[in-house]
């Protein structure tokens, strides 16, 4: 894989240095060889960023948070802000652990389900912020075209997905790595295609490994009530070194007990 790149990075330095295209009628093309963009991108893209298919209510509440991100003190100088964004990428880990081991391949096609479609407003459009004085979050989320459930309104599983994604995130800043035990949703009323809703989730308690969050689902003006839930979430950061350890020890040990370590519980 290593030398095929060496190969294509050689070849698009040699058609680098080639002279202008020349036209049929004799004239340099408008663009050379050497101003082609480089066919790789190596910047991942930050979908919480605005795009074109925010609506005017989910720009201006972006502004509004994203504002109160840094201030300014009286001195002039800039300082972080009580809140703080969260970048949002379409993947999580580069090498998934836990659980069975999936082939290099396999993870290297994975992407997050809430950030699996390229095309702009058409699913999850949202962006998350974090205050940690006040121990909660705010999510603003517009759903697309293609989250529909009953006609006109968003599928009671994709807003089950973005408040699981929410608290799940939230209990992560809070308490490292966690997996959701338990999740108890209310749905109160339907939330129309295309509209801009607020998620706020705010920590309960912790005890021990579990940490209790409740989360809202409202309007932008916090007049109607869309769906409340509240979600028991558990941190695993032992159990992920513990299961880490044992695939890397299956690597040098044989087949079979790779598989037996595979399928070994968590401790």
């Amino acid at each position: 894989m290593l030398r095929s790149l060496v190969r294509i990075s050689r070849v698009c330095q040699s058609l680098g240095s080639l002279p202008a295209v020349q036209t049929q009628l004799g004239h340099p093309a408008v663009r050379t060889m050497s101003t082609l963009p480089w066919p790789f991108n190596s910047e991942p893209r930050d979908f919480s960023l605005p795009n074109s298919s925010w609506s005017s209510e989910m720009t201006r509440l972006y502004e509004h948070y994203n504002s109160q991100c840094e201030v300014e003190t009286e001195d002039g100088q800039k300082q972080r802000g009580p809140w703080r964004r969260l970048p949002s990428y379409n993947r999580s880990l580069k090498y998934a652990i836990g659980g069975v081991y999936l082939s290099k391949f396999i993870q290297s096609k994975a992407r997050l389900f809430t950030r699996n479609i390229k095309t702009a407003g058409a699913a999850f459009e949202y962006v998350m912020f974090i205050n940690k004085e006040e121990q909660r979050s705010v999510c603003i989320f517009q759903a697309g075209h293609l989250l529909e459930g009953p006609p006109g309104h968003v599928h009671g599983g994709a807003i089950a997905t973005m408040i699981d994604s929410v608290t799940g995130t939230h209990a992560t800043y809070l308490s490292g790595p966690v997996m959701t035990a338990n999740l108890n949703i209310n749905y109160r009323s339907p939330i129309p295609l295309g509209s801009t809703v607020l998620l706020e989730s705010c920590l309960d308690k912790k005890e021990g490994r579990k940490t209790f969050i409740s989360c809202k689902v409202t309007s932008t003006d916090s007049s109607k009530l869309h769906t409340d839930a509240t979600g028991n979430i558990h941190s695993y950061t032992q159990h992920v070194y513990w299961t880490y350890r044992c695939q890397r020890m299956s690597l040098v040990m044989s087949p079979l007990f790779g598989l037996l370590f595979s399928f070994m519980p968590l401790l």
